[in-house]
């Protein structure tokens, strides 16, 4: 059965799962709750951070620029050390990042109690960690997971590696990227950017060499393969679609498909003369929020497909919803 054939199967199962999540509340009392005993001194953090240069966004929407500084909720955070590639976990209690060492981290909402998951050796370059969590599934005794997969650059080489989000100083293991029958094997190096979605963890991620999006079931058999031609994909909540990055015309455009009964390929951004990058999904799946040159952007889904980009924030970086 072809990764596009799998998909459309897990889509009927999944349909609705995205209805599950919704966006946090306000920031100083999820940043509160989700600190534990640390409540005050998060709460410090968030009273400090509000009287700080404040940032207009959508609500549960994040934006992280490589500096110290997150943009949580319009509040501009200090995380006490550098932030690369920021995502969240589904219930938005925690956060992942690559820190000023190249290290893997997961802290709270506000930056504190950080813990490094996994320390970089050296010599090599991580990236874009993304969330794999995930119930248990006792008739088909697959264990629930709590993972974070990330791309890691090793040598020249790039691949895809996994760790325990629980992990302390954890060693991050190679991702198995295995083939469908019949579909002949998939690039085992060049892959980057992957992004999990859907309560199955299943993953999409972009190849550099091969210039396509792929994507991999990590429910049963680990396995998957070629989706289309693009870059920097996304898969929605509810595992039914994926939004990725291709060039038209000189700019680069968000196009999404759907693993319906068509497979369609639709660029939503068609009239764009800017390069629109990085897109993500809300949490309810009706909005993708994405980077262009000049702040960031959101398009929402209308009756007939997307409507157009909007403008939500002068401010530019990659963009993250709190789940």
């Amino acid at each position: 059965m072809s990764a596009r054939s799998r998909r459309n199967t897990a889509a009927v199962t999944t349909a609705g799962a995205a209805a599950l999540l919704t966006l946090c509340g306000t920031a100083a009392t999820a940043m509160a709750a989700s600190s534990g005993g640390d409540a005050k001194g998060s709460a410090a953090m968030v009273a400090a951070a509000a009287s700080a240069h404040t940032v207009t966004v959508p609500r549960g929407l994040t934006i992280s620029d490589g500096t110290r500084h997150v943009v949580v909720n319009g509040k501009s955070i200090d995380f006490g050390t550098t932030v690369r590639d920021l995502a969240w976990n589904p219930s938005g209690s925690k956060a992942a990042f690559i820190d000023g060492h190249g290290d893997l981290v997961v802290s709270n909402p506000d930056g504190s109690h950080r813990v490094t998951v996994a320390a970089n050796p050296g010599g090599q370059t991580w990236s874009h960690p993304t969330w794999q969590v995930t119930a248990a599934d006792r008739t088909n005794q697959i264990p629930a997971k709590n993972n974070l997969i990330f791309s890691a650059k090793i040598h020249g080489s790039t691949v895809l590696e996994g760790v325990k989000a629980t992990s302390n100083h954890g060693k991050p293991a190679k991702i198995s990227l295995n083939g469908d029958p019949g579909d002949g094997n998939v690039p085992q190096t060049n892959n980057t950017w992957p992004n999990v979605g859907g309560s199955y963890g299943s993953a999409v991620y972009e190849n550099t060499h091969t210039g396509e999006v792929y994507i991999r079931d990590d429910y049963l058999r680990q396995q998957g393969g070629a989706l289309t031609k693009g870059s920097e994909p996304a898969l929605s909540p509810d595992n039914e679609e994926v939004v990725f990055v291709r060039s038209v015309h000189g700019h680069d455009h968000l196009f999404v498909e759907d693993f319906g009964s068509t497979n369609v390929v639709k660029d939503v951004t068609p009239n764009a003369t800017a390069d629109y990058t990085e897109p993500t999904w809300s949490p309810n799946g009706k909005t993708l929020a994405f980077r262009a040159p000049t702040g960031t952007y959101t398009i929402t889904k209308t009756a007939h497909g997307f409507g157009k980009p909007v403008k939500v924030s002068k401010h530019t970086g990659l963009p993250a919803y709190r789940g």
